[in-house]
C-alpha cells in the first residue's frame, strides 16, 4: 500500500488520542504500541473486506486448515512488512523520538502453539496469503500457553502463559457467527421409513462456541486469508440464565489451556474435548458460510478443501458426516463419498507412541453420536475390503481395536490424501509405519516436505543480513526466493564472503548481550556459537550434545584443548509437564552450565547457555546468531524439523544425522557444507529388528563415554543426584533407547571435523553463503503451492 510519513504520523496520533487521549509525548511503550496495532488494522481491514467479497462473488474454493496449535509469534512487523510499509513506519516513528523495535517488544507471542507442529501451521498461514492463496486456519484461542518456562535452581519451572492482559489488537470477535457445540448425553436412532434413521438427543451439555478472526496479510498483493480461533463460552438464552458453578468451569476450561496434562482420566477426557470442539465448530461454520453461495451441498468438494495437521483435528472425518446426515438429510453414501472428497491429512509422526488414540469408552461417553458414526465407519471399511485385500490387513488397520479409537486410522480411511512431510518421512510410513494402508490406498500417499515463511525468519529476524543480499543481488529474491540462487555467483568473492561474516558478527554481539542481560553470563562473540533449539524429547537428543559437552570440558580440565576454538552452545527447550525425564536433562544440562561457566580453567574456551521460555521471539533473536544449528536426532525418528531450514537461510552450517529434511539439505548444499554424522535409517531398522544393541557394552569399553557417563552419579555434575541416576540408568540398564551411545563416537568426530573446518574463514563463510542460496528449496510458500496444485485443488487469485 501507498502510505507517506505524514499520513502516517496522522493517523497514528489519532490512535493514541482516540484509544488513550494521550500524544506521542506522554504514551507509553505498551500504549504506542497498541495504538500503532489498531492504525495498522485499519489499512488492511479494507484489503480484508474486499477479498472477502471477491472470493464470495468468485465462488473461490478455499482451504481450512485445522490445527490445535498455530505459533504465529508477533504479529506487528509481520503486517507492517506485508503490507510494503516497515521502513516507512520505521521512520516516521523515529521523526516523533519513538524507536520501532521498542514498541515492538511490547507484544506478547500469541500463546496458542507449541512447537514445530504450530509454528508450521503458522507458515503456512503467511504462505497462503503471500502467494495469493486462499486458505484459511481454524483452531482454539487458548486464554493461556502451554506455560511459561522458568528455571530455578537449574530446574524447569512452570508459570501460567498469560497472553492476553493487554487484549489481543489483531483479532476480532464475531459473536454474530458462533455455534452450539453439544457433549455427551443419551442419543436414539428414530426410524423414519425408507432406510431413514433420525437421532435423538438427551442431557446433552451445549457449550457456545465464539470465534475471533485474524487477518492474516498478503505480502504486498490483494489477499487476507483468515485464521478462525475459537473461545468457548456460556450459552445465551432460555435454560442459560443460571448455570451452576461446574458448568461455568467447565465452559472457561474448555478453552483455557493448550495441552491439558493428559497423564490423569480428566486431562485426556479435557483434551478429547477441545479436539471436537473446535473441530465442531469450524465445520459448521464452513458450511453455513458455503450455502450462502447458493451452491448444492453435494458440491461442496469444488469449493472446500478440509485439512487435517495431524491427528488432533481428525473428528473432521465424522463431524463432517454427522452434520451432513444429520443435519442435512443426506444419505450415508452420498456423505461418505464427499467426506473422503473433502478432507486430507498430514501425517508428523513415525513413532508408534505418538499416534493418538482415544478410549472407546470416553469417546462413547463424551461423544455419543460421534462414536456411532466411527463405528460405522469401521464396520463399513472391513466389510468392503476385506474380500479385496483380506482380514489381515483389514484387521491391521481398523480404526476401532483393542477398546481404541486410532484416530490416525480415521484420517486416513476417511480423507483422499495422506501426506509425509520430507522425503524419508513420507518413505518410512509407506515402507514401515503405515505401510499396510500403503498396500490398500496406494493412490493417497504422497510426500510434501515442511518449509519455513522466510519473511520472517530473514526478512523480519534478520535485516541487516536482508539488507546484504539486496546490496549484492537486488531485491528480488523478497518476492521469489528462488532469486537466492544468484549468491551463488559471489561464492568466491572474497569482498561478499567478508561482509556476511561482519553481519554474522553483529547478529552474535545482539546475541551476547541478549545471553548477558537473562543469563548473566558473558559469552566471546569470535566463538562458535553452536545451538539446539526445539522441544526437548529423548529423541531429539539434546543429552547426545551434553555429553560431548562433558567430553570438551574434560580435555580442557586435562590440558589437551590448548588450541581449541572457543565454543558457546547454546540450548532452548521446553519440556511437557509430565515428561519428568526430559526435566531431568534440563536440570542436568543447567547444572553442568554452572559449573562449567563458573571454572577459572575453562574461561572464554567453553561457555553453555540455556535460554529459558523458548518462543518464536526468542527464536528470532537466537537463529540469526548461529554458525552452527544442531539437528541430532536418531535417523528415523525426526518426521522433518523445520529450525534445520531457519538455521540455513541465516547462514549456519548443519551438525545433523540423516533424518527428516536433513537429508535433503544434504542434496541441496552438498557434502561440503554440512555435518553428517551417525547411523542412517537402515541401520536403526536392523537394530530394531535384530534386538541385539547393548549399550552396556559401548559404557564399558569406552573410557573417554565412560568418563563423561560417570560424571553424572560420581559427583563431577553437582546437585543433580536423581536427575543424574535417571539420566545413566537410562543409558546403560534400560539400553538406551534412541542410540545416544552408540552415535558418540561419530558426533564428537564430525565436531571436530567442523572445528577444523571453522578455522579456514574464507571456505566456511564461502558454505554459509551456498547454504542461504539454496534455501528456496525449503520456502512453504513453495510446499502450500504443492499443496494447492496436489491435494487442495485451489488456484491463486
Amino acid at each position: 500500500m501507498e502510505l507517506s510519513k505524514a499520513k502516517f504520523n496522522e493517523d497514528f496520533e489519532k490512535a493514541l488520542t482516540r484509544n488513550f487521549t494521550k500524544t506521542p509525548k506522554t504514551a507509553t511503550d505498551q500504549e504506542k504500541y497498541m495504538a500503532l496495532a489498531h492504525a495498522v488494522k485499519e489499512y488492511y481491514s479494507e484489503i480484508w473486506v474486499e477479498d472477502n467479497e471477491y472470493k464470495d462473488k468468485t465462488g473461490t474454493k478455499q482451504t481450512y486448515y485445522f490445527s490445535i496449535e498455530f505459533m504465529p509469534g508477533r504479529m506487528l512487523k509481520s503486517n507492517l512488512l506485508n503490507l510494503g510499509i516497515l521502513d516507512t513506519v520505521r521512520e516516521a516513528l523515529a521523526d516523533l523520538d519513538t524507536d520501532l523495535d521498542v514498541i515492538a517488544k511490547n507484544e506478547q507471542d500469541m500463546a496458542i502453539g507449541n512447537g514445530g507442529l504450530g509454528r508450521l501451521a503458522s507458515c503456512f498461514m503467511d504462505s497462503l496469503a503471500s502467494t495469493g492463496l486462499p486458505g484459511n486456519g481454524n483452531g482454539i484461542r487458548y486464554k493461556y500457553g502451554l506455560f511459561k518456562q522458568r528455571i530455578i535452581d537449574g530446574y524447569q519451572v512452570e508459570l501460567p502463559d498469560v497472553w492476553l492482559t493487554n487484549g489481543n489488537p489483531w483479532e476480532v470477535r464475531r459473536p454474530d457467527k458462533a455455534v452450539e457445540v453439544k457433549f455427551g448425553g443419551n442419543v436414539w436412532m428414530e426410524d423414519k421409513g425408507h432406510g431413514r434413521y433420525t437421532p435423538h438427543f438427551e442431557n446433552q451439555e451445549t457449550i457456545l462456541a465464539v470465534p475471533y478472526d485474524t487477518a492474516m496479510v498478503g505480502y504486498e498483493n490483494q489477499t487476507v486469508n483468515n485464521l478462525c480461533l475459537w473461545r468457548a463460552e456460556l450459552p445465551e438464552g432460555e435454560g442459560a440464565a443460571h448455570p451452576s458453578l461446574d458448568y461455568m468451569h467447565d465452559v472457561d476450561t474448555l478453552s483455557a489451556v493448550l495441552y491439558p496434562d493428559d497423564s490423569n482420566y480428566a486431562g485426556r477426557l479435557l483434551r478429547l474435548k477441545q479436539e471436537y470442539f473446535f473441530v465442531s465448530a469450524g465445520l459448521q461454520r464452513i458450511i453455513k458460510h458455503f450455502l450462502k453461495l447458493g451452491v448444492p451441498l453435494s458440491r461442496i468438494p469444488e469449493h472446500v478443501a478440509v485439512h487435517i495437521n495431524d491427528t488432533h483435528p481428525a473428528l473432521c472425518v465424522p463431524e463432517l458426516m454427522r452434520l451432513l446426515m444429520d443435519e442435512y438429510e443426506m444419505s450415508w453414501e452420498s456423505a461418505w463419498q464427499l467426506t473422503v472428497k473433502t478432507m486430507s491429512y498430514t501425517n508428523h509422526t513415525i513413532m508408534a507412541e505418538a499416534m493418538e488414540k482415544w478410549s472407546e469408552d470416553m469417546m462413547r461417553d463424551l461423544l455419543p453420536r460421534i462414536y456411532q458414526i466411527v463405528v460405522e465407519i469401521d464396520n463399513r471399511f472391513v466389510k468392503e475390503y476385506t474380500p479385496k485385500v483380506g482380514p489381515t490387513l483389514v484387521h491391521n488397520t481398523r480404526i476401532i481395536k483393542d477398546g481404541n479409537v486410532h484416530m490416525a486410522n480415521l484420517s486416513i480411511i476417511g480423507s483422499h490424501s495422506t501426506n509425509g512431510v520430507a522425503k524419508i518421512h513420507s518413505d518410512l510410513l509407506k515402507d514401515v509405519v503405515l505401510h499396510d494402508f500403503y498396500v490398500i490406498f496406494p493412490e493417497r500417499f504422497n510426500n510434501k516436505t515442511n518449509g519455513i515463511a522466510e519473511r520472517r525468519w530473514i526478512q523480519i529476524a534478520n535485516e541487516e543480513l536482508s539488507s546484504l543480499i539486496d546490496e549484492t543481488i537486488g531485491k528480488s529474491w523478497r518476492k521469489n526466493l528462488n532469486d537466492l540462487t544468484v549468491l551463488k555467483a559471489f561464492q568466491d568473492n572474497p569482498e561478499v564472503l567478508d561482509k556476511l561474516e561482519i553481519v554474522k558478527l553483529h547478529d552474535k554481539e545482539r546475541l551476547a548481550k541478549l545471553i548477558l542481560e537473562r543469563n548473566n553470563v558473558k559469552v566471546n562473540p569470535n566463538a562458535i556459537f553452536d545451538v539446539q533449539v526445539k522441544r526437548l524429547h529423548a529423541y531429539k537428543r539434546q543429552l547426545l550434545n551434553l555429553l560431548h559437552i562433558m567430553k570438551l570440558y574434560f580435555d580442557i580440565k586435562d590440558g589437551k584443548a590448548e588450541d581449541m576454538v572457543p565454543r558457546v552452545f547454546i540450548f532452548g527447550a521446553k519440556a511437557a509437564p509430565s515428561y519428568q525425564y526430559a526435566k531431568a536433562i534440563i536440570k542436568a544440562i543447567n547444572e553442568a552450565a554452572n559449573m562449567i561457566n563458573n571454572d577459572p580453567e575453562v574461561g572464554d574456551k567453553l561457555k553453555v547457555i540455556f535460554l529459558a521460555n523458548y518462543n518464536v521471539s526468542l527464536a528470532e533473536q537466537i537463529i540469526p546468531a548461529a554458525n552452527v544449528g544442531e539437528q541430532i536426532s536418531l535417523a528415523s525418528t525426526e518426521a522433518s524439523g523445520t529450525s534445520n531450514m531457519k538455521f540455513m537461510l541465516n547462514g549456519a552450517l548443519t551438525m545433523g544425522t540423516l533424518d527428516g529434511a536433513n537429508i535433503e539439505i544434504k542434496d541441496a548444499v552438498g557434502d561440503e557444507n554440512i555435518f553428517i554424522f551417525g547411523m542412517d535409517k537402515d541401520e536403526v531398522l536392523e537394530y530394531y529388528a535384530n534386538g541385539d544393541y547393548k549399550s552396556t557394552d559401548i559404557y564399558e569399553t569406552n573410557p573417554v563415554l565412560k568418563r563423561v557417563l560417570d560424571a553424572f552419579v560420581d559427583g563431577t555434575i553437582p546437585n543433580i543426584e536423581n536427575e543424574g541416576r535417571e539420566i545413566f540408568e537410562s543409558m546403560t540398564t534400560y539400553n538406551d533407547e534412541y542410540f545416544v551411545l552408540r552415535d558418540f563416537d561419530s558426533y564428537v568426530e564430525a565436531q571436530k571435523r567442523l572445528e577444523t573446518y571453522y578455522r579456514d574463514r574464507h571456505a566456511w563463510n564461502r558454505s554459509c553463503l551456498l547454504n542461504i542460496a539454496n534455501a528456496a528449496r525449503f520456502s512453504s510458500d513453495r510446499t502450500v503451492r504443492e499443496y494447492a496444485e496436489h491435494i487442495w485443488q485451489i488456484n491463486p487469485r
